[in-house]
């Protein structure tokens, strides 16, 4: 099924904010402590809102599922890529690695799911590579390989496994209490890893602001929106939005950071929106018809 326009808008949107908003509680508060207060308010927050909602909680075997998710797209992906970020990976490059989603995430759902990328699904992932590296080719050739790049690496790997796990187990799972429980699960590590570390405080006002924002709209909104996004139209197809995301995050980087986005970064996000668009409608095959699988441990058909 296609993207919804406002879920291409969101997401897009709401995790390029994510990076520097991170960045900038990185420089007043350590990794593990703010993860922490990230994920447990953002549990908090849309446990409250699925209540108040009345919507349907996950039942039976689907809790185990959901935690694995929430592990995977929450505890892994941010953990490892905020303590990449605080070891000298700057956000941008950050964006640049997370961005790689589509070239994974279609690997692992044509050896997981079956899925085949048609013709135009290619084209588009080429093209968002092409965005990738023109946006940041000067960033890259000057970042070599190290702790902090693996680390964001495995961030990666974290996102991409949780998207098509979602995907191959979670299909008929409401995205906002399934969103709860993996912020809560998420959580249990970071505060472990927090009780070992010193916080390492600066500004404690900037620190909450940047804290607060990225609750509401990356941890709340834009974790809700994207399972949402996978659920409706498959992860292969969602992660194409990636192609975008870091010249995004260049620009809020701009404006928040100050750091001016190059020629480059404005080219990146043209080549972007055009992956966007070719590869949106051919993601892969199924993305638009079920696929049967094996049905082991009450998995659904996708």
């Amino acid at each position: 099924m296609n993207l919804r326009t406002s879920h291409v808008i969101l997401i897009v949107l709401l995790y390029g904010l994510g990076y520097p908003l991170g960045a900038m509680a990185l420089g007043e508060l350590s990794a593990p402590w703010v993860l922490s207060i990230r994920f447990v308010l953002a549990a908090l927050l849309l446990a409250g809102v699925a209540a108040l909602g009345r919507r349907r909680w996950p039942r039976g075997r689907e809790w185990g599922h959901v935690v694995v998710v929430g592990v995977l797209t929450q505890a892994v992906q941010f953990g490892c890529a905020y303590e990449g970020m605080r070891l000298g990976v700057p956000p941008t490059l950050t964006a640049l690695v997370i961005a790689m989603n589509p070239l994974v995430t279609a690997v692992l759902a044509a050896s997981w799911l079956g899925e085949r990328p048609t013709r135009r699904g290619i084209v588009g992932l080429a093209l968002g590579l092409a965005a990738i590296g023109v946006a940041f080719a000067g960033r890259v050739s000057a970042t070599g390989i190290d702790a902090a790049l693996v680390l964001t690496l495995l961030a990666l790997l974290g996102m991409s496994a949780g998207g098509v796990y979602q995907q191959r187990f979670l299909a008929d799972v409401d995205p906002l209490p399934a969103s709860a429980v993996g912020q809560f699960v998420s959580a249990i590590p970071m505060i472990i890893w927090a009780a070992v570390s010193p916080p390492d405080l600066g500004d404690l006002p900037r620190a909450l602001v940047s804290m607060g924002a990225m609750i509401v709209f990356s941890a709340a909104v834009g974790t809700t929106v994207y399972m949402a996004a996978v659920r409706r139209s498959g992860a292969a197809r969602v992660s194409l939005l990636f192609a975008l995301i870091p010249s995004v995050a260049a620009l809020f980087g701009w404006l928040l950071l100050g750091q001016m986005p190059s020629q480059g970064v404005l080219l990146g996000l043209i080549i972007g929106a055009v992956a966007c668009v070719v590869g949106g409608t051919g993601a892969g095959g199924a993305a638009r018809t079920k696929v049967s699988l094996p049905h082991s441990a009450g998995a659904p058909e996708v």
